[in-house]
């Protein structure tokens, strides 16, 4: 316990709760209806407004009224600290005392969260500690041995600020919402240019071995048009997702190759990265590879891209379960 805590003092920032600060989560927390809520929304208010300040202090922009911990019905009905980054998403601010060594992460701010801040208060409430951060959550306790330096938080942040726009939401595929762009496997390959020349993969067979696949898997598939490097032939990615045990989503991809190119070129490369940017795993075509394919388990919130590449040429795909 003592060895975690020295962690934490070293990479941890002290801030300022200013007097607006104690006056409007005051405010709110005489809104509520009993003392324990009244507590609770008090202390998640600062958690998110000292986040707020650390933020500004970044030059990272904020937009506070359109976050639900300051929409009074949200409030009273949850039990939410979060925080809008425009362009980014939402982060939720998460407030412990002085003496806990644990985080409570409530199963609502599980979903629609890009990473989670934790901030210590002592009973003054005169000044607060950024203890650090982590990109997701699937449990209702975090200790707080787990969390990583805000340098790493500033590093996430700019990793989805970078690709904002073609982040994919894999939950809202389990909803039937998808990005433009992703389509059935069977419309892709009715188009005639893109049919496979090998039998084996026809559309037909496609249908015949989905019939005895569950109905909770989802899967969608789009083009990935790589030039010249494959013959201006582009390749085609599935992805295909299944709900699994303890809240987590099994994630299958494939690479094919498409129309009159029987096979993948040799070498092309079919790479999992993780939120940190950094490589989890990866398949390389080889001479005769109709297809490569990775398989793997994320947990709810958790960000990934899917890179397709050969030599010096790639596309990348942002994702987030």
């Amino acid at each position: 316990m003592n060895d975690s805590t020295y962690q934490l003092d070293d990479f941890a920032l002290t801030l300022p709760i200013s007097q607006t600060a104690r006056i409007t989560a005051q405010q709110f927390a005489n809104q509520q209806p009993n003392p324990e809520k009244a507590e609770q929304v008090r202390l998640n208010t600062l958690a998110v407004w000292v986040v707020n300040n650390y933020l500004e202090m970044m030059d990272i922009p904020t937009d506070l009224q359109a976050s639900d911990s300051w929409n009074p019905i949200m409030r009273l009905c949850g039990n939410i600290a979060d925080l809008e980054v425009p362009s980014v998403g939402r982060l939720e601010c998460r407030p412990v005392h002085l003496d806990q060594q644990i985080c409570s992460i409530p199963p609502e701010t599980w979903e629609e969260r890009v990473g989670y801040l934790v901030v210590q208060f002592d009973e003054s409430l005169q000044e607060a500690r950024l203890l650090g951060f982590i990109p997701s959550v699937a449990t209702e306790t975090l200790p707080l041995e787990q969390l990583q330096p805000l340098e790493a938080f500033i590093d996430h942040l700019g990793q989805l600020r970078q690709c904002p726009s073609s982040l994919v939401n894999l939950s809202q595929w389990f909803a039937g919402i998808f990005e433009t762009g992703w389509q059935t496997i069977e419309s892709l390959w009715n188009v005639p240019e893109l049919r496979p020349t090998y039998a084996f993969r026809s559309t037909e067979t496609l249908e015949l071995n989905t019939l005895n696949r569950p109905e909770s898997i989802t899967k969608r598939a789009k083009l990935i048009d790589l030039g010249i490097q494959i013959l201006n032939q582009p390749v085609m990615l599935i992805v295909e997702i299944s709900p699994e045990k303890d809240q987590q989503t099994s994630i299958h991809l494939q690479l094919h190759a498409t129309g009159n190119q029987i096979y993948l070129p040799p070498g092309v490369h079919l790479t999992v990265l993780d939120s940190s940017g950094a490589v989890f795993l990866d398949a390389q075509s080889r001479k005769l590879d109709n297809y490569i394919q990775l398989q793997f388990r994320g947990e709810p919130t958790e960000q990934f891209s899917v890179r397709v590449a050969i030599n010096d040429t790639s596309i990348t795909e942002y994702f987030r379960i």
